[in-house]
């Protein structure tokens, strides 16, 4: 596969970065054209700039290794820019289509990234650039939904379906659905959807731990006891010990978070909040006992 960009700046197609930018240094001062006043330094030189500013950018050298000239229409660099410079066309525009970005030819601008959309005229890149067909979207889910998993309807484009949501998914995580994104002849991109989890009135999630506060009697509190707590997943039973202050954490090991990476679940945190009785609820004689005999500061 021919990769004339690596001869137009003189260097092997295993150079290393370094070894570009010094090829590139020394033949920009070579053909600057305030330096050089031969007619063809002008056009030299842009080739030169673009051909660094393609090969010094990681994502657009990794395409051009892949394709090689081919992106060219089969020619070599020298002869595709000749051909566009001899047609007056503009060979910053052209590689703008063909790469993405902006500078090319004239400069160096450091552009990045990859456009796949735009450009089709030149013999065999019709095949390579495709526009991009990917849907991007929102979508808010139940918070009990992102821990456990579940379906959610969802209507794009007049379209209604169901999409699964896998457990354990966060505020900022993507979903990508397959075949759900924009048409071009007969082809079909996907959608994708960035998560946002609604807040729920009973729960606190930090990072794979959930957090929740449940009330427990006064009398458990003190004595001791069992509660019944309902959660996420199932009702379980909590043994409360004696002397329990408001505030205290009780951890159920396996009943958080499932971690999509690793599978593994965090851990429920179930935070004590003690329920005190009305005084006026409590039976009178309790009432003075109560009042009588428990620690406390002065009378009022």
């Amino acid at each position: 596969m021919s990769k004339s960009l690596y001869e137009t700046l003189g260097v092997s197609p295993n150079a290393s970065a370094d070894e570009i930018k010094k090829a590139y240094r020394k033949l920009a001062r070579k053909y600057h054209p305030d330096i050089c006043k031969e007619p063809e330094c002008e056009e030299k030189f842009k080739e030169i700039n673009a051909a660094y500013e393609i090969l010094s950018d990681p994502e657009k050298r990794k395409q051009y290794d892949q394709f090689g000239d081919s992106m060219f229409g089969g020619q070599n660099f020298h002869d595709f820019a000749q051909q566009n410079f001899q047609g007056g066309v503009d060979l910053d525009e052209i590689l703008r289509s063909i790469f993405g970005g902006g500078g090319f030819g004239g400069g160096f601008s450091g552009s990045s990234g990859f456009s796949r959309g735009g450009f089709g005229g030149f013999g065999g890149f019709e095949d390579f650039a495709q526009p991009d067909l990917d849907l991007h979207a929102k979508i808010t889910i139940p918070f009990r939904t992102a821990v456990l998993g579940g379906t959610h309807s969802l209507t794009i484009n007049g379209e209604t379906f169901d999409v699964r949501i896998p457990p354990g998914i966060k505020n900022g995580d993507t979903l990508r659905i397959r075949g759900k994104g924009k048409n071009y002849q007969g082809k079909r991109g996907d959608l994708l959807l960035k998560v946002e989890v609604a807040p729920d009135p009973e729960y606190e999630r930090k990072g794979n731990d959930l957090y929740k506060t449940i009330d427990i009697p006064l009398k458990t509190a003190m004595f001791g006891g069992k509660v019944k707590v309902v959660t996420l997943e199932k009702e379980i039973t909590l043994k409360v010990p004696k002397n329990t202050k408001c505030g205290a954490k009780f951890r159920v090991k396996g009943m958080g978070v499932m971690d999509r990476k690793t599978k593994q679940k965090g851990d429920l945190y179930l935070k004590a909040n003690i329920l005190l009785p009305k005084v006026e609820e409590l039976d009178p004689e309790l009432a003075k006992m109560m009042e009588e005999k428990l620690p406390g500061g002065e009378d009022a």
